[in-house]
């Protein structure tokens, strides 16, 4: 059965309320996970070494002509 009562809250509170909910429910979740502490690194098994940079030498700059 449905009351007889006027409805007294607006949508628009009670979404304002949801949010409000929303956003503290965010902010216990990153308070708990900076109380669990940093994540452990991930283990690095094999490394595979970097290849030596090539150098490329170039001509002597020249200036690009002025628009006018």
């Amino acid at each position: 059965m449905s009351s007889r009562g006027k409805k007294k809250t607006t949508f628009a509170k009670l979404n304002r309320e949801s949010k409000l909910r929303e956003r503290r429910a965010e902010k216990q979740a990153r308070k708990e996970a900076r109380r669990m502490g940093p994540p452990e690194p991930a283990e690095v098994s094999e490394t595979v070494p970097a290849e030596p940079l090539e150098t490329v030498t170039t001509g002597p700059l020249e200036a690009a002509p002025a628009e006018r």
